[in-house]
């Protein structure tokens, strides 16, 4: 006979230290509630306490803001003026780096807990005749089911993902040419990737003084006249440079001159009449939150939730500071690129970084081996553009383009394209107003079967 436990005398499952671990860190480390925010529910909490402020963490990491601890003060006090702010400021000293590995302890003790109530639901049903027997297997079922309850956009069959693809197919045939991602302003990168697509990372990438900034900004132009909503984050260039580089391609006024000189009323008048065009695109800087990565992947957050934004830029890579002690460049610029891509994919939007090249001086067309720092940063990538101004170095275009003038014009190479292909066209370069644009009359030429290197998943 099975040996009778007496449940009064027990205590149900909790992990009180894990709690305090998991509280903690949500309150000092940027972008630990996006790690846990699919997994943990009030109900993972099992004091009081800890659930008033994990309801609180919650409501200012969904409104965009980061939750620290006098955050969290106000944000209780809303709906109870007595908060104690002494034992939420000594919850606040816990804190881990394995934030998850303890938010699956609080989530496996819930789920427990769960057991204990379906348990308790059955046990009183013996006694209780007022509900039909059928009905109790089947609630309780329904409850067992539920301990283990999947989002219901997080679960796909194929039969769905299938249905998804024709949707696709269905919007390309009745859109018109309408584009399906954002307008980058060039045909040719256009008709092969639809736009820049949401959950893509894109790199451009070129050797110094080759226009790499001045091409991510001729992008952002084109793309915000069109509607998209992005934010930027330049290491280099404060946002106001920005800002009148942006209004320089409007205006074809020099943006030194815009800054630095004393222009006359008739430049003024001609600033005047672009600048509501160029005020109208809905760019957004956040000069705050570029001194590191994690600072700028908990802003890139903020800005999806606060302006739901279409794409984020990171100019660029090689100077971002890396919270990574003991490894090299290259493990850095990997893990960086990689989280960049699982971000695009999480959001939901597309990331341009931008990246050094090597420089070579015996041959200066850019290649994906010239990546500097490297290698992974292509294999995160969706896309790898490079751009190559041969004038710079009094050479001429490679072939098929060997026979157009290099004077004002520029290469768009295309490296890797997954799902999109290998292209390379030539645009017309601005240098004064820093613009690239496209060039109706010059043919783009695929390279998909070419002996350049494809994105083949064969």
């Amino acid at each position: 006979m099975a040996q009778k436990s007496n449940i009064a005398d027990r205590q149900l499952p909790y992990a009180k230290e894990s709690e305090l671990l998991v509280i903690g860190t949500l309150m000092n480390e940027r972008n630990s509630y996006s790690e846990v925010k699919d997994l943990l529910t009030v109900d993972c909490f099992y004091n009081d306490f800890h659930k008033e402020i994990f309801l609180a963490i919650k409501s200012i990491a969904e409104r965009g803001d980061r939750p620290d601890s006098m955050m969290v003060l106000n944000e209780m006090r809303k709906a109870n003026a007595n908060a104690d702010a002494y034992e939420l400021t000594k919850m606040s000293l816990y804190s881990t780096y394995d934030v998850y590995q303890h938010a699956a302890v609080l989530f496996d003790k819930c789920i427990r807990r769960k057991f204990f109530e379906i348990g308790s639901y059955v046990s009183n049903s013996c006694f209780n005749e007022d509900e039909d027997i059928t009905e109790v297997i089947e609630r309780a079922r329904e409850l067992l089911e539920k301990t283990y309850d999947i989002p219901q956009n997080a679960l796909k069959s194929l039969s769905d993902v299938a249905d998804d693809v024709y949707k696709q197919i269905d919007l390309n045939l009745s859109s018109c040419g309408t584009l399906t991602g954002s307008d980058t302003g060039f045909r040719e990168l256009n008709q092969i990737s639809g736009g820049f697509q949401k959950s893509d990372l894109i790199i451009i990438a070129g050797e110094s003084s080759q226009g790499k900034t001045a091409l991510m900004l001729s992008l952002v132009r084109n793309m915000g006249q069109a509607g998209s909503r992005m934010a930027i984050y330049s290491l280099e260039m404060r946002n106001v440079q920005l800002a009148a580089r942006l209004i320089s391609m409007e205006t074809h006024i020099p943006s030194n001159q815009i800054l630095y000189s004393k222009l006359d009323s008739q430049r003024i008048e001609v600033i005047d009449k672009n600048l509501t065009r160029v005020c109208k695109s809905e760019i957004y800087f956040d000069e705050r939150s570029t001194s590191n990565i994690d600072a700028i992947i908990a802003s890139i957050r903020t800005m999806k939730i606060k302006k739901d934004i279409d794409g984020a830029i990171v100019d660029y890579l090689q100077i971002l500071n890396v919270n990574m002690k003991g490894v090299n460049k290259e493990q850095q610029m990997a893990d960086v690129a990689r989280r960049l891509k699982n971000l695009a994919k999480e959001l939901d939007i597309w990331i341009i970084a931008l990246s050094q090249l090597n420089r070579d001086s015996q041959n200066p067309v850019p290649n994906l081996n010239r990546l500097r720092d490297s290698g992974q940063i292509a294999e995160a990538a969706d896309i790898v553009m490079f751009v190559y101004r041969p004038e710079v170095y009094g050479r001429n275009y490679p072939e098929p383009f060997s026979h157009i003038d290099t004077s004002g014009t520029a290469m768009i190479d295309i490296a890797k394209g997954r799902s999109i292909g290998l292209l390379r066209f030539i645009c017309s370069f601005k240098k004064e107003i820093t613009l690239f644009s496209p060039i109706e009359n010059i043919n783009a030429i695929p390279l998909n079967n070419s002996s350049s290197t494809d994105d083949d998943p064969f």
